[in-house]
């Protein structure tokens, strides 16, 4: 994406200048019919260093804060945006609301199609959170069961990975109204994507057997704990060659941390968070939905006035609430646009990055990642030393709040059980995040607090329940 700064100046030069006159100094006439230029310093063309430290400055320096993945971050500056929108409600509400709420939102959902490559406007929602969006999906599909256009027993196939309130959301809505889910196992560490594939094919092979329909398939773009870079256009096409109904991608972290492209993808339903790795304020994302005749019947779980208007419009109007962060997508294209490259730049210097420290920290502990680079997005597992006998996810827990109290490194930890006949495996990862604000002593520090706990012979059982 071209960077929204394109201010260029250019000078003509002769020997006369490079020698530090020109010809007009030695023409008194052209001195006296010339007003001297006044030449502004140049300014730089893309965001500096120690501009990026101050759209950051709010968060808290004592901490090394690699963990993006969870919660986001958002500049200053479109803090400052949003803090003026909420105002201007505050100011006139009434106003706000019948001239510029819908427009302010409607732009927003303009940015965001133009950005995933999708056909019409239309198609796009904004939404709380990728959460919401899955309900919006798993409520039609209860709804199918409910109304006989399915039959109960028919199946439901997500990943083992999924995260855990999609997986809750499938239980509630899917499993409530007579689905039968099928669960994808998923090696972990993984070598390969043709291992992803093969797990993908035989689950779909199981959700046929005597005599169902698989009714949807939910696959995550970017699993969460672990983190993986899943192969969602080939498992998208797969999906379609085995009838599979509908296909929901659930990337929280899509935009801004992998491409996103719906025409290149296929899904039926693709949602992906923009307070994660696309800038924006907690908590807004979109929902993606193909058009056709089932998307029509899709709804917002909060009923409101709107009902009935198409989802897109249910969900611009839930009720009275804050709806900022919805409106404040302008201003976060505006700052991605200062980085070269624009949000593809940015995508690949983080993904370089976090390679980078990953491979730093497991030849400093002697581990290794959870999966090859390209497998890999703005996140990365890294084996911690198997050592500090991580032996359940409670000791996950306890040893991230242990990092967080005494060392100020705040990264997750994912609990991996050992396998029949193992020795001495790795059984912690930390899932590590880089973002434009993170610099590599935030990594070194969490390097040497691992080297530190090992040196002192820690173990995860000496930390209080």
């Amino acid at each position: 994406m071209a960077s929204s700064l394109r201010t260029h100046t250019q000078t003509n030069s002769n020997t006369s200048a490079m020698n530090g006159t020109s010809a007009s100094a030695s023409d008194p006439k052209s001195q006296l019919s010339k007003k001297p230029r006044l030449h502004a310093p140049p300014q730089p063309l893309f965001i500096t260093p120690s501009d990026v430290l101050f759209e950051f400055s709010h968060h808290l320096p004592s901490i090394a804060r690699i963990n993006n993945g969870s919660f986001g971050c958002c500049p200053s500056s479109v803090l400052s945006a949003q803090q003026q929108l909420q105002l201007q409600w505050l100011q006139q509400p009434d106003h706000f609301y019948f001239n510029q709420l819908q427009t302010r939102i409607l732009q927003s959902r303009n940015i965001i199609k133009d950005m995933i490559n999708a056909d019409h406007v239309d198609e796009v929602s904004i939404v709380d959170n990728a959460t919401t969006s899955a309900a919006i999906v798993l409520q039609q599909i209860a709804w199918g069961f409910a109304e006989g256009r399915f039959r109960p027993g028919d199946a439901a196939v997500m990943l083992h990975y999924a995260y855990g309130a999609v997986k809750k959301s499938v239980e509630a809505y899917v499993t409530r109204a007579g689905g039968y889910v099928i669960e994808v196992p998923l090696p972990f560490p993984v070598n390969s994507v043709d291992e992803i594939v093969q797990e993908f094919r035989e689950a779909l092979e199981r959700g046929k057997q005597n005599g169902r329909r698989v009714r949807l398939a939910v696959i995550d773009h970017v699993t969460s704990m672990p983190s993986v870079v899943i192969p969602v256009k080939e498992l998208v096409r797969i999906c379609r060659e085995e009838g599979v109904d509908r296909v929901f991608v659930d990337a929280a972290h899509g935009i801004g941390c992998v491409d996103v492209d719906m025409k290149q993808i296929g899904a039926d339903f693709y949602t992906s968070n923009l307070h994660k790795w696309f800038f924006c304020p907690p908590s807004v994302a979109f929902l993606y939905c193909r058009r056709s005749t089932e998307s029509s019947d899709l709804h917002h779980p909060v009923v409101s006035h709107e009902y009935g208007n198409g989802l897109a419009i249910e969900s611009a109007w839930i009720g009275t609430r804050d709806y900022s962060a919805q409106l404040v997508v302008p201003k976060v294209l505006e700052f991605i646009n200062r980085f070269e490259g624009g949000i593809d730049g940015i995508k690949k210097r983080n993904h370089e990055a976090v390679v980078d420290m990953g491979e730093m920290l497991v030849k400093a502990w002697g581990t290794h990642l959870g999966c090859p680079p390209e497998m890999c997005s703005s996140m990365v597992m890294v084996g911690l030393p198997a050592c500090l006998g991580i032996s359940s996810d409670q000791d996950t827990l306890k040893l991230r709040t242990y990092l967080r109290d005494k060392f100020g490194v705040e990264v997750p930890i994912y609990y991996r059980a050992p396998k029949d006949g193992e020795v001495g495996p790795v059984t912690g990862y930390a899932r590590i995040s880089y973002q434009v604000y993170n610099k590599v002593d935030d990594y070194y520090k969490f390097r040497d607090a691992i080297i530190q706990l090992v040196h002192n012979a820690f173990t995860c059982a000496s930390l209080p329940t």
